[in-house]
């Protein structure tokens, strides 16, 4: 992957870049059979200048998509449009074929029919589609037919790959619309988006539910109500998730002392970070450490 330098906030954006065998910068096929993602993309938010949609045909792990945790399910269709926040955490070996495509490859078409698909403008929640038997016979075909025109260059592979995807975008979007039917974004899951967009700012600093709640400007006990109605999750357990996250990323991809580390992500005692980051894993910091190099070095 290339990167394209980030504004505000400083996440990386990650560019589509043309594989070896068709130079198309504008649609990709990657196909994982038993292998380990990319280790350099663990536990980074990042945001993607394409469309990305995956069919997990059996995984164990975990994905965030805009803050939302998704536990990746065995026969399921993923999906993540440009500029959406997305973290990756560690998971094991992977099953799996994802499409990607820009804005350009959607202009290239004769009409605005595949850019105007529900699940192209992607206006309701959810990145999961979940299937049915039918469903995933489906989905198996065109993928099928998909890969194989993209391993033919040529002439007609654009007309062909444009083709399949119209078909296959349409399908989908009419599961997108059924899972996802249109939705009036309430004053409340509004609330728990900002209380969301705050932590990603302030996790280093803030621990408590009671300081969002005093930059929202609301009392923390409407703050718990409301986070634990719309989420199912207590409020304090989205601040401890983030953090948890990032403490897993340095631990990952930097050389940072535990000590470093603890005081990086606003905690006073080392020894209290430790107990933390083992209660929320089950791994001392030290040994998530070995044990996630072992995994992916």
């Amino acid at each position: 992957m290339k990167f394209i330098q980030s504004s505000n906030p400083p996440l990386p954006v990650y560019q589509l870049e043309a594989d070896d065998l068709t130079g198309n910068k504008n649609f990709r096929v990657y196909n994982f059979e038993g292998t380990l993602p990319d280790h350099s993309e663990l536990y980074i938010p990042h945001r993607k200048d394409h469309f990305l949609l995956v069919f997990v045909r059996h995984i164990d792990g975990k994905n965030w998509i805009d803050l939302t945790p998704y536990t990746l399910k065995d026969n399921t269709f993923y999906f993540a449009s440009p500029g959406q926040v997305i973290v990756k955490e560690a998971f094991k070996e992977m099953w799996s074929t994802g499409i990607a495509f820009t804005n350009e490859f959607l202009a290239l078409q004769d009409s605005s029919t595949l850019a105007n698909l529900p699940i192209i403008r992607h206006k309701n929640q959810g990145n999961e589609l979940l299937l049915n038997d039918a469903d995933i016979v489906f989905v198996e075909d065109m993928l099928v037919k998909i890969n194989a025109e993209y391993q033919q260059p040529g002439e007609w592979q654009h007309q062909m790959l444009s083709a399949y995807m119209t078909v296959f975008l349409t399908y989908l979007s009419r599961l997108y619309t059924e899972q996802y039917p249109n939705i009036i974004v309430t004053a409340d899951q509004l609330l728990v988006k900002r209380f969301q967009s705050k932590i990603n700012e302030n996790f280093h600093q803030l621990h408590e539910v009671v300081e969002y709640a005093s930059l929202l400007n609301i009392s923390a006990g409407h703050l718990s109500d409301v986070v634990k109605m719309q989420s199912g999750k207590p409020a304090i357990k989205h601040i401890h998730e983030r953090l948890i996250l990032e403490a897993q990323r340095l631990l990952f991809h930097t050389e940072d002392t535990l000590k470093t580390i603890a005081f990086e992500l606003g905690f006073s005692d080392p020894s209290y970070f430790n107990r933390f980051f083992k209660r929320e894993t089950e791994f001392t910091p030290a040994g998530y450490r070995e044990e996630i190099r072992k995994m992916y070095h």
